[in-house]
């Protein structure tokens, strides 16, 4: 099977579909507006772009978060996107509301770190999503989600996403396609949440690797066995495996305990439920 074929998408129909997406979705829930974290990054870029495109630029607010070992290309990046798209800006350090957390506990790890900046950016987000009176759109990825990289409440929170259902050689595709400068789409992926953090040197693989492998996981419903039968690793399989298996609690709401005959999970599906 030729998987990278597979992972190509049609990239004129899929944008159609991911900014019709946006646009329906949130006028659904009554709103008109926008808010997203710009990070500089490809994930935030595509997000940015396509809500741009879906609500007119004068309804994206575009959030700037650094910390104070944040990448000064970062910032130069997210400048260089907003003046691309158009969108609303603010800047906001979260180094002051970061820093006396952390003197508090100064043995935490560094994943324990980079969760409170997640978690404080997102109390940010949220806080100007209520001021702009608009919905936090997501920036994770498919691969991300699958694997559980990133931030419960954290960077993984949102009230819709677009990039959800595309793997991260995908989203590098769709950015091209909708304008991102290719020095966003080419760097090394980062959450920038420590010096020379990157994302596939804390995952132990590449994405172009894993996200052919999640591909027969997910999408073909392949077994362990037949994607090492397809030539995959059997102890890459295995430890990719193993962070699916691990990370699904990430990818749904809390579970609630049903004693009722309708419970707000699955029993309701509100808005669908009312036809809205």
């Amino acid at each position: 099977m030729d998987i990278s074929a597979k992972l190509t998408l049609n990239s004129e129909v899929t944008r159609h579909v991911l900014v019709a997406f946006l646009r329906a979705e949130i006028k659904r829930f009554g709103f008109q507006k926008a808010v997203l974290g710009l990070s500089g990054g490809v994930d935030s870029a595509l997000s940015c772009f396509l809500a741009a495109e879906a609500l007119g630029p004068q309804n994206v607010l575009a959030l700037l978060m650094p910390y104070r070992t944040s990448a000064a290309e970062s910032t130069e990046h997210a400048l260089q996107l907003v003046k691309l798209t158009g969108v609303a800006t603010q800047s906001v350090d979260i180094t002051p509301m970061v820093e006396p957390y952390l003197a508090q506990h100064p043995q935490m790890s560094d994943v324990r770190r980079g969760n409170v900046m997640a978690r404080t950016r997102m109390i940010v987000l949220y806080d100007h999503s209520s001021q702009w009176n608009g919905l936090a759109v997501g920036t994770s990825n498919k691969t991300e989600l699958l694997l559980g990289y990133g931030t419960l409440f954290g960077d993984m929170a949102s009230a819709v996403n677009p990039l959800g259902d595309l793997y991260k050689t995908q989203v590098r595709q769709m950015a091209r396609a909708v304008g991102v400068p290719e020095a966003i789409v080419q760097k090394a992926p980062s959450a920038d949440l420590w010096a020379g953090q990157t994302d596939e040197g804390e995952l132990g693989f590449t994405y172009a690797d894993v996200d052919k492998l999640l591909y027969c996981l997910v999408d073909e419903r392949y077994s362990p066995e037949e994607a090492i039968a397809e030539g995959f690793d059997p102890q890459f399989v295995a430890v990719v495996t193993r962070k699916l298996r691990q990370a699904q609690f990430k990818r749904v709401p809390p579970i609630i305990a049903k004693v009722s005959r309708r419970d707000v999970g699955h029993d309701f599906l509100y808005p669908r439920d009312w036809g809205t």
